[in-house]
């Protein structure tokens, strides 16, 4: 950093996104100190972990994870609120390439050839100017050195927002929203589908269905942060 640089950061300090205190020279988004205390789930590394176990039953998946765990109040809330509804893209680009230099070196995911973000409709994308989820896909795509892919999977219909119903009401919400465009040709691909946080896994779910046309599909999911009540 520059003279001119470190006075200008004495009147504009960057500040750590998940607690708000100013960044150290060598820190970026995040501080040392929120980054080793953000409750991480090391989900990668067991295959019946409780994302996985949110769709045993439902949809057939060959690996299932969450970086963060994502508690009523907490600083994951914090920073997945900021990426969504203040603009702060950074923040999961960030969050997806720490995660996906771990996700790379797990034996569940090491196989993955297509990193699919869980797509917003048009209409909601024009309104946001972004989708969240493509922003972790960047820095997953960058961590895990695999391609991310905007155009395979799509919204056929707008939906309400799934914040506030039960499990019941998000699944009836999406359940046949989701479609893929050109099957044929991802053939045999082991697709990681990734969306910022996992609650019911409704939404996941009807995406999973849709990606099952293609022929012998792999499939693995992974979050920013996965929901829970503890």
């Amino acid at each position: 950093m520059s003279l001119f640089q470190d006075f200008l950061s004495l009147f504009f300090p960057n500040c750590c996104c998940a607690c708000n205190e100013p960044l150290g020279r060598n820190e970026r988004i995040l501080c040392t100190s929120c980054l080793d205390q953000l409750p991480q789930t090391n989900f990668h590394l067991h295959n019946d972990n409780p994302v996985a176990k949110v769709f045993w039953g439902k949809a057939p998946l060959n690996a299932a994870a969450a970086l963060y765990y994502f508690r009523k109040g907490n600083k994951v809330q914090h920073l997945v609120h900021q990426l969504k509804y203040k603009g702060k893209k950074e923040i999961g680009i960030y969050l997806g390439e720490i995660y996906g230099v771990t996700l790379i070196n797990s034996p569940l995911f090491s196989t993955v050839d297509i990193i699919v973000p869980v797509p917003l409709h048009a209409k909601k994308l024009r309104k946001r100017g972004y989708n969240q989820s493509e922003m972790f896909g960047i820095g997953l795509s960058k961590g895990m050195n695999r391609p991310m892919m905007t155009d395979i999977l799509y919204r056929t219909t707008f939906t309400e927002t799934q914040t506030k119903k039960s499990r019941e009401e998000r699944w009836k919400n999406v359940e046949t929203v989701f479609a893929v465009h050109n099957a044929e040709a991802y053939t045999g691909k082991h697709f990681l589908l990734i969306d910022d946080v996992i609650t019911t896994g409704s939404t996941m779910e009807a995406c999973i269905h849709a990606l099952e046309v293609i022929p012998h599909v792999k499939i693995s999911v992974a979050a920013i942060a996965a929901a829970t009540k503890e």
